[in-house]
């Protein structure tokens, strides 16, 4: 069974599970999940899209204004993939889902008025790849390696944090790669804030480098620390901790654990390292 199908049968099966006659599905995360990797987005700060599914027993539906649909059909190609446009012109008021969903029960992937609130079962079914999102996952963790990698080579001591993440957000886009996370401290900074929005503080010996870049509605996460000069014992000592910790949840992250006991192997990593208390200090994962 091709992707799209198999991601339709999975809708189909969890609104026959549910006793529901369609599911909608507004979020950006969604919509590129249902529509195997199209965009639905134009404000990149926002998580609800400028388009809309509704996925019923005998349709597929798509519902966006007249500003949209083009880019949506003639760039994203959903039409040739089976969803029905329909499409409001952007000045007027648009009865929209509600038109296509009278007299339906229907679920959503939020907390929307007279729906059920599905995303958590949503949730689950996206955390399900295929094996095409897999391979699209690895794609996308080789670019953000790539941006970062040149970002990283490319930063010298006298650099303000604000130019460290310009140079970073640039290598991510110059790939295609959307950094909707981009994240730099320097030097004192790194260890006081643990999500460090960028400043103008400059460079001196130590920087670190976040990104978390998204493509086809997946998200790859990485992060590096960058010395110059001699690096310092306790540094070491800090470095060697980490990779230990990370090597502890890679090990233990195997199909049939759930993700307690992955935590709970964490958490008793951080102490063989010496630093039983830190899973306090940051979410894990």
């Amino acid at each position: 069974m091709e992707e799209f199908d198999l991601k339709h049968q999975s809708i189909l099966d969890l609104l026959e599970r549910t006793g529901l006659g369609g599911l909608v599905l507004q979020s950006v995360s969604n919509f590129a999940w249902a529509t195997c990797g199209a965009a639905s987005y134009v404000n990149t700060a926002t998580a609800q899209g400028v388009a809309t599914l509704l996925i019923t027993s005998s349709g597929r539906h798509l519902v966006t204004n007249n500003i949209e649909a083009v880019r949506l059909k003639e760039e994203e190609k959903l039409d040739a993939m089976g969803w029905e446009f329909h499409i409001s012109p952007w000045h007027a008021a648009q009865e929209g889902v509600a038109g296509l969903t009278r007299g339906l029960k229907v679920g959503a992937d939020g907390d929307l008025p007279g729906m059920v609130d599905l995303s958590v079962e949503i949730a689950h079914l996206r955390a399900q790849l295929t094996p095409q999102e897999g391979e699209r996952f690895r794609r996308l963790g080789r670019l953000c390696a790539g941006a970062m990698d040149l970002a990283v080579r490319g930063i010298r001591p006298g650099q303000s944090e604000f130019e460290i993440a310009a140079l970073l957000g640039e290598e991510a886009q110059r790939r295609g790669v959307q950094p909707i996370v981009n994240l730099v401290a320097t030097d004192e900074r790194i260890s006081a804030f643990r999500h460090p929005l960028p400043t103008a503080k400059e460079l001196e010996n130590y920087a670190m480098l976040v990104l978390c870049g998204r493509r086809w509605g997946l998200v790859c996460s990485i992060t590096r620390l960058v010395h110059f000069g001699p690096l310092p014992d306790e540094l070491r000592r800090k470095m060697d901790a980490c990779a230990n910790v990370d090597a502890a949840l890679i090990l233990a992250t195997r199909p049939g654990r759930t993700l307690g006991e992955i935590f709970r192997r964490a958490q008793q990593a951080y102490s063989e390292c010496g630093f039983p208390e830190e899973w306090r200090h940051h979410h894990q994962g």
